[in-house]
């Protein structure tokens, strides 16, 4: 059954929040005053459509209906999950609430504040047992963190019920135990961001030198293990313990100002984004936002291969993707868009990824009869012994795509497969693969016949697809 979400406040967040939503099957509502709204979340959901398929192998869901409401009344009511991403004023969100509840007493209210405590934000409430901090990452639909933070009236089973929520989006939800201002990410990233406002204030680096010394170095440590792993780690065999143990008296010596913050002068401000415009150069918000895309895709995909970090919770997410066919003619094998790292200098689909692609369908015959993980765990599985592609159209990053398989042989340790690559916009042929499989042990490394239940599946396959 299709879920519903109301939000309020359409902006950088609010509609984020909408496309993350609506891309992963919930219909959603959403209520901004602003007149350019209906633009902004436009664009947003058009790049987010573009980029969030990507990060799985399999389809996303049917699309849910995003409807763009003219009173935040009409957003909130019947709504599930009530996203406030207003701006960071109590009263805002006090005013926002009591709205909210004049047409919604069931709904979890989730607010998208990055440090006010639910606690203040629930004081003047009659139901304050749902609210709750939902703290995102911008950008919404592509990170996975979201921070979860109860105040002292917050009904724990809100938590829980947040905990499934996101995590049936593809998030990572992280449970704040104690409430605190700022929460925990953005304690941390104001720590980075008030010493890099003094070393800019004070001519010691540009905004550009500043975000080099970030991005070419720890910050790609970053994108796989958090401070303390990465410290951990540096220790060599003595762990954090060395670490500590020799670079621990720095911490007393006067190199930050953490404590302090430039005064937000004009001038100062001027400066700021004067070098932050320069650092764009003519490339627009939606230019970098698609970059930014690009890059977090490249990044999370990669960390997928090993199962970690960001990279485990899209395989996850994948894995509750996925479905396997029945015995329909063709079976729908791979439905999915081309991600960004599949491309080659010449701007389409790199032939190695085609191998991939076929090997992802085959993989899908296989689980659908009973070769799975769990047969391949028991020491058997389906080796490819020769495969002939041939390539007939372009595919470029970003396309939505199919494979239709027929299993052409199903006999005793044979398993081959013929596998139709097409543009689901127009229906085109792309490429086809031959692929023929033999089953093997994993134990000798050679040939040897199939357990009963997945011969007789298929075999089954093989006579369906003969017939259809």
């Amino acid at each position: 059954m299709t879920q519903t979400a109301g939000i309020v406040g359409g902006g950088v967040i609010g509609g984020g929040w909408a496309a993350r939503l609506t891309l992963t099957g919930w219909n959603v509502k959403i209520y901004d005053p602003d007149p350019e709204a209906s633009r902004k979340i436009t664009e947003v959901m058009d790049n987010a459509r573009r980029a969030l398929p990507m990060l799985v192998d399999h389809d996303m869901p049917a699309e849910g209906e995003l409807t763009i409401c003219a009173t935040l009344e009409e957003a909130a009511q019947g709504a599930a999950l009530i996203v406030e991403a207003v701006p960071e004023r109590v009263d805002i969100k006090r005013k926002v609430y009591a709205q909210i509840e004049a047409v919604n007493t069931d709904g979890i209210i989730a607010s998208s504040t990055s440090g006010i405590m639910p606690t203040d934000l629930q004081a003047e409430m009659e139901h304050p047992g749902r609210l709750i901090v939902g703290h995102p990452f911008n950008p919404v639909y592509l990170l996975p963190l979201v921070e979860l933070v109860a105040g002292e009236k917050t009904d724990p089973k809100a938590i829980e019920t947040a905990k499934e929520i996101y995590a049936s989006l593809g998030m990572y939800p992280l449970h704040c135990r104690v409430e605190i201002e700022g929460f925990l990410s953005d304690r941390l990233q104001e720590a980075l961001w008030r010493e890099a406002l003094w070393l800019l204030h004070d001519d010691v680096a540009t905004a550009d030198e500043i975000d080099a010394a970030i991005a070419y170095g720890p910050g790609l440590r970053w994108a796989q293990m958090g401070t303390m792993q990465t410290f951990h780690l540096a220790g060599g065999e003595g762990g954090m313990r060395a670490m500590l143990a020799m670079f621990g008296p720095c911490l007393k010596w006067p190199w930050t100002k953490l404590m302090d913050v430039p005064d937000l002068t004009d001038e100062f401000v001027n400066k700021v984004g004067d070098q932050c415009d320069a650092q764009a150069g003519d490339l627009g918000p939606r230019d970098l936002e698609r970059i930014r895309d690009d890059n977090l895709v490249g990044i999370i995909r990669s960390l997928k291969g090993g199962d970690w970090g960001a990279g485990r919770v899209a395989n996850t997410h994948q894995k509750a993707l996925m479905r396997i066919p029945g015995a329909e003619h063709p079976m729908v094998t791979q439905r999915r868009v081309v991600p960004v790292d599949w491309t080659d200098m010449n701007g389409h689909m790199n032939e190695g990824r085609y191998g991939q692609l076929f090997s992802d369908a085959a993989e899908v015959v296989m689980a659908a009869v009973g070769a799975d993980d769990d047969y391949v765990a028991s020491g058997l599985s389906y080796f490819t012994v020769d495969t002939t592609v041939k390539y007939l159209a372009e595919t470029h990053a970003g396309e939505r795509i199919e494979v239709h398989t027929k299993v052409t042989v199903g006999d005793g340790k044979k398993l081959r497969c013929f596998h139709e690559m097409r543009r689901v916009s127009d229906g085109e042929l792309m490429a086809t693969c031959d692929q023929f499989m033999l089953h093997v042990s994993l134990e000798t490394r050679r040939t040897c016949e199939p357990a009963d239940h997945v011969r007789k599946k298929v075999e089954a396959l093989a006579s369906a697809h003969a017939e259809g």
